[in-house]
């Protein structure tokens, strides 16, 4: 009897987790053929020429229905939902998904198409329009965010495969970019599909709203309720080989240092805090960075810099584990 009653309430879960990670988050990257997807993901059949798919074209846009609740939890992370994409921007590594999800359900319910030049973002507002461009070879596409995603640690944007193939990071499977978020209407916009000359590394701005990445929740803050996700787990549930981890990461010359970035606080006290927390487990380079936000000063917690961002990723277990901060490679 329990066994007829547990069968719909798999089947539940099932749409509920689809509504809300959708098919993006591909955090499992196989070295199989030097791709940086999902193991039984792969590019599409044949050859495809991507020269003459469009960048995506900003234009306004209501805030979609699904994908967007105030914060989420997968594999025991928690993450919140930007409330706005203005003055976004973000330096750290893109990854791409293919085939294995080509026609499945993205988070704000979009069918996903490998060949269209959209993304997937952990917080971002759904849908948002990026700017993304390679801090290895200095080529820039833009891309619609309308799925959740990437969940491997240190990635900060999953791409088409198209969008990938653009960039040309498809083979490689990941590579360093810059995210830029994009108001429609602003003479930036009108650029979008000329590709940027190739560019230095200029200082991490950071967006206020972007309390964002499972960073701790204030303390005046109610816990939101927590809403089912397994869907990751069929795109981040898996461990990569060492192998697999070294043939995926790009190379390190890009015109910046790599660091951990574990949080961005308005509170100089708050960041203070985490600092003194990992320190006390051993993490002894944490230390507090201030800068400039929109609305005021903002202070992160970095940990580096890193020779390389295997270095830095390897890092990310340690500190998963322990539950302290929200930890990210950031190329500054």
């Amino acid at each position: 009897m329990m066994g007829h009653l547990r069968l719909p309430l798999v089947m539940l879960l099932s749409v509920l987790i689809t509504q809300l990670v959708g098919c993006g988050g591909g955090g499992n990257v196989s070295g199989d053929g030097g791709g940086g997807y999902l193991a039984g993901d792969r590019p599409p059949d044949g050859d495809v020429d991507v020269s003459n798919i469009p960048d995506a074209v900003p234009r306004p846009e209501p805030r979609s229905r699904y994908g967007n609740p105030e914060s989420y939890k997968v594999m025991g992370q928690r993450y919140y939902v930007m409330e706005s994409s203005h003055g976004y921007v973000e330096r750290g590594i893109a990854s791409w998904y293919g085939k294995k999800f080509h026609g499945r359900l993205t988070s704000n319910r979009e069918p996903y198409d490998m060949l269209a030049m959209t993304a997937a973002h952990k917080s971002l507002p759904l849908p948002t329009y990026v700017r993304v461009t390679s801090l290895d070879n200095g080529r820039s596409v833009v891309v619609r965010v309308n799925d959740r995603g990437p969940f491997h640690d240190g990635r900060i944007i999953d791409l088409s495969y198209a969008a990938a193939m653009k960039l040309g990071i498809a083979q490689k499977g990941t590579g360093h970019v810059e995210v830029r978020a994009l108001d429609p209407g602003m003479p930036e916009t009108r650029v979008a599909a000329t590709p940027a000359a190739p560019m230095a590394a200029s200082p991490e701005r950071s967006n206020p709203n972007q309390r964002a990445l499972a960073q701790p929740a204030p303390e005046s803050r109610d816990e939101p309720t927590d809403e089912p996700t397994a869907q990751t787990v069929d795109r981040s549930a898996s461990t990569l080989t060492q192998e697999e981890q070294t043939a995926e990461e790009p190379g390190t010359s890009v015109g910046g240092d790599v660091y951990l970035q574990l949080g961005a606080f308005s509170s100089q006290a708050n960041a203070e805090k985490l600092v003194g927390q990992l320190r006390a487990a051993k993490f002894e380079n944490a230390q507090v960075v201030p800068g400039a936000g929109a609305t005021g000063p903002i202070y992160r917690v970095r940990m580096g810099p890193y020779g390389a961002v295997r270095d830095a990723d390897r890092l990310t277990v340690q500190i998963n584990a322990l539950g302290l901060g929200n930890p990210h490679v950031v190329i500054d």
